[in-house]
């Protein structure tokens, strides 16, 4: 289930060796939790690791997050420590000690996408008022310096360091959407920062959709609008993460129409996101709609090569490490679908070097992701793409192997040649043969042809992330 990655009896008398245990630990939850469940129950979480790493204790901010934790993530990080350590390990679940709980809050600050509802229907106090926002919940780490900027981004970066320095003004609101793990939320988080270094006393808040509707499900129960409002109206940029979870929720919907009505009544402005463009959404009402699309609407897309490849760089020298050029080469061309999965696949390769004491290579790199790449080759083949091409386009099969040249077939088989040289390790001449005898430089032609409008034509693109999507799996 995990991959073993042994501490070796040697680093038992490092004392780093027991937080280097849990560091590598959590790097594993994550790749293998939600983010919002992970960011939520597992990254808040303190250790303490006994010297000879048989025994770790997590220390949890309450009893009834303690009790969650204890039933719902125990075992599985229990099995995580015990695969790295090689030997049994004990955990125990303790509550933070009271005069070290601001400490370790300051530490273990919940990342600002975690869904805060679970946490806050055990925590909200007894009074007929909603909470003030609590700071602005803005990752100082997400700024526009630590966004790797490329052609599927450049737009949406943009307009959104131009709402930063003119806030207010022109693209409000502001609709980032775009897949999962693209960039969108980091996006949000830049703007707040970039607003408060230059203007430290406005009032910025982010969420997540989530926490609006709890918020809206509170002040019902306890008939405190008039706090809710104030907590809401008086920003003077709001900044509110996959909106779509507003949809069939009518009193929120109602309640975030007047929250836009009056922010922008007053010129504060508003930065959303979402997985899909404002027409796109489903079951939110045609007024909310129609403000959304009054602003403008930009797209994220998925990164192509060479920004995947700048990420990686860049993320491995943010955890100190230098990954060679080739590498980075190596695990952008095996992991295409998002930034998140990216930062995943490097977690893997940072930590597989570190417990080996190996140095990055390509050599490690494979080893390291060995079972996504096991998982990749067995399910991508030439035949597979043509036959989901050609779903897709709906087109024959056997429209991939002819001689025919009309457009609505010769497109989607450029297609095919392209993902067919994108996802497999098929040199140019082993696809031409697969696509009935052509000769290598037709394949040239058309992954050239179809890599290069793929950066210009953003429904090319889409299209190409759905079926590449539709191939992984």
């Amino acid at each position: 289930m995990y991959e073993g990655l042994p501490i070796s009896r040697h680093t038992h008398n490092d004392s780093n060796a027991g937080q280097q245990l849990w560091q590598t630990c959590l790097e594993q939850l994550a790749q293998t939790l939600p983010e919002q469940q992970f960011n939520t129950w597992i990254k808040p979480l303190s250790a303490q690791v006994a010297s000879d790493l048989s025994r770790v204790t997590l220390f949890v901010a309450n009893r009834f997050k303690l009790d969650w934790v204890r039933a719902q993530y125990a075992g599985q990080i229990a099995g995580v420590l015990q695969s790295l350590h090689g030997e049994p390990v004990t955990l125990e679940l303790a509550l933070t000690p009271r005069r070290a709980a601001p400490r370790a809050q300051a530490a273990h600050a919940p990342s600002p996408s975690a869904t805060p509802q679970a946490s806050e229907r055990a925590e909200a106090p007894a009074t007929t008022e909603v909470p003030a926002p609590a700071g602005s919940r803005l990752n100082p780490a997400l700024t526009f310096e630590t966004l790797v900027e490329g052609t599927a981004n450049r737009m949406a970066r943009s307009a959104a360091m131009h709402v930063a320095a003119q806030p207010g003004q022109m693209y409000n609101p502001l609709f980032i959407y775009g897949g999962v793990g693209l960039g969108k939320t980091h996006l949000m988080h830049a703007v707040g920062n970039r607003l408060l270094a230059q203007r430290p006393t406005a009032k910025v808040r982010y969420i997540h959709a989530e926490q609006f509707v709890s918020d809206v499900v509170r002040a019902v129960r306890h008939n405190a609008f008039e706090s809710f409002k104030e907590s809401y109206h008086s920003l003077d940029l709001l900044l509110i993460d996959d909106v779509q979870f507003f949809a069939n929720k009518d009193r929120t919907q109602e309640e975030f129409f007047n929250a836009f009505e009056a922010l922008l009544a007053k010129k504060s402005h508003i930065v959303m996101t979402s997985d899909t463009y404002p027409k796109g959404l489903a079951n939110i009402h045609e007024r909310l709609v129609s403000r959304f699309d009054a602003g403008l609407s930009v797209a994220i897309e998925p990164p192509e090569l060479e920004m995947r490849v700048a990420i990686l760089i860049n993320k491995a020298q943010a955890e100190g490490a230098q990954m060679p050029e080739e590498v980075a080469f190596f695990v952008a061309k095996n992991v295409r679908s998002n930034v998140r999965e990216l930062e995943g696949a490097l977690r893997k390769v940072l930590a597989y070097a570190r417990f080996n004491a190996k140095e990055i290579s390509i050599a490690v790199a494979r080893e390291a992701l060995r079972d996504l790449l096991s998982i990749q080759n067995r399910q991508i083949s030439v035949e597979n793409i043509q036959k989901t091409v050609a779903d897709y386009y709906k087109i024959k099969v056997a429209d991939m192997y002819s001689k025919k040249r009309p457009a609505s077939i010769a497109r989607p088989r450029q297609i095919a040649m392209y993902l067919a040289k994108e996802l497999t390790q098929k040199s140019l001449p082993e696809i031409g043969e697969l696509f009935g005898g052509r000769d290598h430089t037709t394949v040239l032609h058309a992954v050239r042809k179809i890599g290069a409008e793929r950066q210009q034509l953003t429904e090319l693109n889409q299209q190409l992330h759905v079926l590449e999507q539709t191939l992984k799996g």
